[in-house]
């Protein structure tokens, strides 16, 4: 059987027209449940609780309302917009599994068709996976868009360091530089992007350089804690959810927003390229709260 989303769940609890103490302790149930966070949770409840007390709120439709404004203030939404004259560098991070790889090749595809980017080149840094290597040639070999690597094995960072060399020598606009995600190794994973980081920022000084943390939607509030061992190693700029699906979880993207500031730019939806679209704070609102 086919479990509810929250939408469905929110529309049974709230249609019951009685603002007790039973329906808060039940939101807070569901609200977990759709990867929301037991202390993000905590306060939305909180919030809408005295809400409802001093502006007298009942009925499904002002509750809903009063939540989905409670939680378009808790979101974080960004625009990765490329700077023009310089070289745009950004270093896709994430762990294992997550989508990274073919995230990477999405943003390729959206930059160059709908922001219709010329120059828009791939660097393969996960080296230590030859099948991540061959992933992204073959995306880049789809797409007609150049791809950097070298053998499985070699240095992340030379890798990344090439690319940049490359990008600026052939006057390429974007740099969408793939990483490893290797969570058993905690620390060899963090010194890695350390590494990568002071390249970066040490040879293209004078380049808009930003750092994009994909998540997948299905992975709970392990998200939480993948995200801050990347913002606390190099600094997060942006978050892409992937593998959302509007009908299941995904409320992880309150709780980063909340409690780490990181705002979302993209929302995978599906496995095609086209299928990466910019965050829509609103509609991701009521798609998850079952408003439409």
């Amino acid at each position: 059987m086919k479990k509810k989303s929250l939408g469905e769940r929110l529309k049974s609890l709230f249609q019951r027209g009685v603002e007790s103490e039973e329906l808060f302790e039940e939101l807070e149930d569901n609200l977990i449940e759709a990867d929301i966070g037991p202390r993000v949770t905590m306060e939305v409840v909180s919030e809408l609780r005295e809400r409802t007390r001093q502006e007298r709120l009942s009925g499904r439709e002002a509750l809903l309302g009063a939540l989905k404004d409670i939680l378009a203030g808790y979101l974080k939404q960004t625009e990765l917009a490329l700077v023009p004259e310089v070289l745009n560098v950004f270093l896709v991070l994430g762990v294992n599994g997550v989508g990274k790889t073919t995230t990477i090749a999405k943003m390729a595809d959206f930059y160059r068709r709908k922001k219709e980017v010329e120059g828009v080149v791939l660097a393969a840094g996960d080296t230590f996976r030859a099948a991540a290597i061959d992933q992204l040639e073959l995306h880049g070999s789809r797409l007609g868009i150049r791809t950097l690597s070298q053998a499985p094995g070699a240095d992340p960072g030379a890798v990344i360091f090439d690319a940049l060399i490359s990008a600026r020598a052939q006057g390429d606009r974007l740099v969408l530089a793939d990483t490893a995600g290797r969570m058993h190794n905690r620390a060899n994973l963090v010194a890695e992007l350390q590494k990568i980081h002071r390249i970066v920022e040490s040879r293209c000084p004078d380049c808009s350089y930003r750092k994009i943390l994909v998540i997948d939607a299905t992975t709970g509030q392990n998200g939480l804690q993948q995200a801050e061992i990347f913002h606390d190693a190099v600094g997060v700029d942006a978050v892409v959810l992937a593998k959302y699906d509007s009908t299941a979880r995904g409320g992880i993207l309150i709780t980063l927003g909340h409690r780490l500031g990181l705002p979302c730019a993209f929302i995978g939806r599906g496995e095609k390229y086209e299928d990466l679209l910019p965050f829509d704070p609103d509609m991701y609102l009521n798609e998850l709260l079952g408003l439409i």
